[in-house]
């Protein structure tokens, strides 16, 4: 059978003994190398799987994640209050520093427009706390030979003070309205002196249009006369455009001076209205005297620390040290909703990373980790300085459209070394890899 299948059987009859012999030992050792070459295959195979299942896993050694340099403590937008009458308008009068500029705890960031009033009336407070004090003591003190003069010297005081504050707010008020008219005078005399070049301008451009329609100048020269006429015309227009807003701004300030006499006024009355009746009551000392002194001095501290945290709340301060990373606000602007300064502490540089939450667990504090990022010269060294307590999703978004967006990871923070943080101090916000050492 296995002959036959090398030999056609046709054939088979014509071949010798001899030949028969000699075919087959040759397809014996055909058959032969066949099996051989079966049996050398399956043996490689099976070494070959032996080799695969005798190679190990390699060890994973890192955990990369994705991240953002930030300051230590975050950055904090510096805004006005939003309440009391230190923020009422929160529109900036000063501001008193620069981006990149390092400011210390409690320096003066910016300062609001009422500051002056305010502080005007935190003095005034502290004032009548001085009173309320001295009116006590006399009281306590008892009736004496030269208190009732000495009282009667007190509302002379007042009554001179409050004389001199009106005096002093009266002058203010009629600067005010004597620069209003000014400002108005000027501003009508430069509005007459436009409509006279204008109309000027018009009969100019009327004329030269005439002579373009006559050929007798050119175009240049006709686009000249009305350029002139429109220039004069625009001017004109910002001329009556600033002449109301000096109205508008001379109403509101000649009130507000208005405003500031009547309440120097008001409480100049009610001063010396207070003195005298400590005049009235300084021949006798009763408990009941010294219990209303009591609560007369009570309620004026109350007021002047309320007048002290109003005016502090015009005062913008830094509260703790830092640099200014931005200004959102300059002077004359109105605080924006982003605050008016982002303060950060730059010399203490983090890294916020978010690790995969299959990854959390092979994170430990004080783990090395290593940032990288193109926009730096250099890697970056720190240690694992916090791990969150929540899952949540990712923030820190990969450029790469393959990676998962919605990955739910757990915010770790890197403490960078000294040297690290100076490289990053200019990178707040900068997109980072953090690659963290088993």
């Amino acid at each position: 059978m296995i002959l036959s299948k090398f030999v056609d059987r046709s054939i088979l009859h014509k071949i010798k003994p001899r030949q028969a012999v000699i075919l087959g030992i040759v397809a014996s050792l055909t058959l032969g190398g066949v099996l051989l070459s079966q049996v050398v295959r399956n043996q490689v195979l099976q070494a070959d799987k032996e080799n695969l299942e005798q190679q190990v896993i390699p060890e994973i050694k890192t955990v990369t994640a994705l991240g953002r340099l930030e300051p230590e403590g975050e950055v904090i937008n510096l805004a006005a209050s939003s309440s009391g009458q230190g923020s009422q308008g929160n529109k900036i009068d000063k501001l008193l520093v620069k981006e990149g500029e390092e400011v210390k705890a409690g320096q003066i960031i910016a300062v609001l427009d009422n500051s002056d009033k305010l502080k005007a009336a935190y003095e005034k407070a502290k004032e009548a706390v001085k009173v309320s004090q001295a009116n006590l003591a006399k009281v306590q003190a008892g009736a004496k030979s030269g208190e009732i003069n000495a009282q009667k010297a007190e509302i002379a005081r007042i009554q001179a003070q409050s004389l001199g504050e009106e005096r002093a707010q009266r002058e203010t008020l009629a600067r005010l309205e004597a620069q209003w008219e000014g400002d108005k005078t000027t501003q009508q005399a430069t509005i007459r002196r436009l409509e006279a070049e204008l109309n000027n301008a018009r009969s100019e451009f009327s004329r030269y249009e005439a002579l373009y329609k006559e050929g007798a100048i050119s175009q240049s020269d006709f686009d000249s006369r009305r350029l002139t006429v429109n220039t004069v015309l625009q001017q004109l227009n910002e001329a009556k455009a600033s002449l109301e807003r000096t109205k508008r701004t001379g109403n509101r300030q000649i009130q507000e001076a208005k405003e500031v006499l009547n309440r120097i006024q008001n409480a100049s009355s009610e001063q010396i209205s207070s003195a005298k009746a400590t005049l009235d009551k300084i021949a006798e000392v009763r408990p009941v005297d010294v219990t209303a002194a009591k609560a007369e001095l009570r309620q004026a501290i109350a007021a002047e620390k309320e007048a002290k945290a109003n005016f502090e709340e015009s005062l913008i301060t830094a509260p703790r040290d830092g640099v200014i990373l931005q200004i959102n606000s300059k002077a004359g602007e109105t605080a924006s909703n982003d605050g008016i300064v982002e303060l950060g502490q730059v010399q203490n540089m983090m890294v916020l990373a978010e690790v995969y939450q299959t990854h959390i667990n092979k994170i430990k504090l004080g783990q090395n980790v290593r940032v990288t990022s193109n926009s730096l010269s250099g890697d970056l060294t720190g240690k694992v300085d916090f791990i969150g307590w929540k899952i949540q999703r990712q923030d820190v978004i990969n450029s790469d459209p393959s990676e998962n967006i919605d990955a739910r990871v757990v915010e770790v923070r890197v403490r960078l070394d000294e040297e690290s943080s100076k490289k990053a101090a200019k990178f707040t916000n900068l997109q980072v890899k953090a690659i963290f050492e088993l």
